[in-house]
């Protein structure tokens, strides 16, 4: 192994913006089985099962149809 190693001739990487970052979440438990259920069945990791239909929610901006109900005590 070289002491030194040359990079002035290097280029950045074409790929880095697709990498993934990692990130905590915290997801409810029937969702995670969910998701590993469909893991189980396609034979794909659930983690990326899952980053695939957020992918596909962001790709075709989707967006959930939230209405928050007043209780009685006029707080949400």
């Amino acid at each position: 192994m070289k002491d030194h190693y040359d990079f002035s001739k290097g280029r950045p990487n074409p790929y880095a913006k697709m990498l993934k970052k990692p990130v905590t979440i915290r997801l409810d438990a029937a969702t995670v089985e969910y998701f590993k259920s469909l893991a189980e069945e396609s034979e794909i990791p659930y983690q990326t099962l899952i980053n695939l239909y957020l992918r596909d929610c962001a790709a075709n901006k989707k967006r959930l149809d939230l209405k928050w109900r007043k209780t009685k005590s006029g707080t949400t």
